[in-house]
C-alpha cells in the first residue's frame, strides 16, 4: 500500500485525466461515436507525434481533428491539398522588398501550432517532400536559412483511400513521419440517427463555435513530461522489440518497419497508459498501439497483396505468434 502511494506521489495524473475527461466530453457535444479516434488523437498530442487520419469522405474526419485545435489555446491553419499545390504554398518563400532592396522571408501556413491538412494525398510527390524536414526536426530551411516552428507543433493530415481517383500514394519517408495511421469507419446505425437529430437544432459551425479551449501549451508540455516518466518494465520493451524485429524478417513482407517504429510504439503505449490513470505500462497497451503505428510503415509483398491480406491481418498474426509477457 504505501508502495502505492509513493508511485501516486511520484506521478501524479489527476490533472492529466481530468483533463482527458473535459476534452472527451467536450468533443463529445459535437461528435458522436469515433471514440478510438478522439483517444489516439489525444495520444498523439501527449506523445508529440503528427496523425493521418483514413476513411472516405463524411465520416467527421476534418471536423474532428478541427475541434482538436480548437481545444487546444494556440494558433491553428488549415491547408487544401491539391494537385497543382507547390512547395513554397506550404513552407513560403522568399520575397524581394524594394524600399530594403532584399529578399524578406514570408512564412507559409505551415507555420504555426496545430496544421490540419486536408486530403494529403491528393498532392504530388514534389510538395509532400516540403513537409519531410518540418514534420521530423520542427524547422524549415529555406535559401539557407532554418527557420524553428513555435512550441507545440502538431501536423493532423486526413486522406482518402488511396483506390479513390486522383489520390497519389505517399512517400514512405513520409509516412514514417506519422505517429499514427487511423482509419475511419462509417458510424453505426443508432450513431447515424443521433447525427441527424442532433444537427436537426444546430448547424455545424454553430456547435463547433460553441467549443472550449481546454488546454494551454503549458499544460501539453508538463503532461508529456509526466508520460515520458510512465514505468515501463525491461520485459515489455524487448516485448516491443521483438514485435518490430518480426516485421524486417517475415517472408509476407516487401519492407519492415523502422526503429522509429519501436520508439512510437514505447511513447504510444506510455500514453495510453496515463490517459487510462495508470503510471505504467501493461503488455494490452502495447498491443492496443501497435497496429495503429505498424499499419502504415510495412508493405506487403505483391503476392500476399494478390490474395487480400492486408496490413492489420498481417499485424494481428504476428502479435499472436510473440509471447506475451506477463
Amino acid at each position: 500500500m504505501m508502495e502505492e502511494n509513493l508511485f501516486e506521489q511520484r506521478i501524479d495524473l489527476n490533472g492529466l485525466n481530468r483533463s482527458v475527461y473535459e476534452i472527451k466530453n467536450e468533443i463529445a457535444q459535437v461528435i458522436i461515436g469515433q471514440y478510438k479516434m478522439v483517444d489516439l488523437l489525444l495520444i498523439g498530442l501527449l506523445c508529440d507525434g503528427h496523425i493521418l487520419i483514413e476513411g472516405v469522405p463524411g465520416v467527421a474526419k476534418t471536423l474532428t481533428a478541427k475541434l482538436m485545435a480548437k481545444i487546444i489555446d494556440a494558433d491553428f491553419s488549415r491547408l487544401q491539398f491539391t494537385p497543382d499545390l507547390m512547395p513554397s504554398d506550404v513552407v513560403g518563400t522568399s520575397v524581394f522588398n524594394p524600399r530594403e532592396g532584399d529578399f524578406k522571408f514570408k512564412s507559409g501556413p505551415i507555420f504555426s501550432n496545430i496544421v490540419l491538412i486536408d486530403e494529403i494525398n491528393r498532392a504530388p510527390a514534389k510538395t509532400q517532400a516540403a513537409l519531410f524536414e518540418v514534420m521530423e526536426e520542427r524547422q524549415v530551411t529555406i535559401d539557407g536559412i532554418t527557420h524553428q516552428m513555435r512550441f507545440p507543433f502538431l501536423v493532423l493530415a486526413t486522406q482518402n483511400p488511396i483506390e479513390q481517383e486522383g489520390t497519389y500514394r505517399l512517400p514512405e519517408a513520409q509516412l514514417d513521419r506519422f505517429l499514427f495511421k487511423i482509419e475511419v469507419g462509417y458510424p453505426t446505425l443508432q450513431e447515424e440517427i443521433s447525427i441527424l437529430n442532433r444537427q436537426q437544432g444546430k448547424t455545424q459551425t454553430e456547435m463547433i463555435e460553441g467549443v472550449r479551449k481546454l488546454l494551454t501549451p503549458h499544460d501539453i508540455q508538463h503532461y508529456r513530461k509526466q508520460v515520458q516518466s510512465i514505468i515501463i518494465e525491461p520485459k515489455l520493451v524487448e516485448f516491443i522489440a521483438r514485435i518490430v524485429n518480426e516485421t524486417r524478417n517475415n517472408p509476407a513482407l516487401y519492407l519492415g518497419a523502422s526503429p522509429r517504429a519501436s520508439l512510437a510504439i514505447l511513447r504510444a503505449a506510455k500514453a495510453n497508459a496515463a490517459i487510462k490513470g495508470r503510471d505504467f505500462v501493461t503488455p494490452e497497451d502495447i498491443v492496443e498501439m501497435t497496429p495503429h503505428v505498424l499499419r502504415h510503415r510495412i508493405i506487403l509483398t505483391p503476392e500476399k497483396e494478390m490474395e487480400g491480406i492486408t496490413a492489420d491481418d498481417l499485424i494481428e498474426s504476428i502479435l499472436k505468434a510473440i509471447e506475451v509477457p506477463r
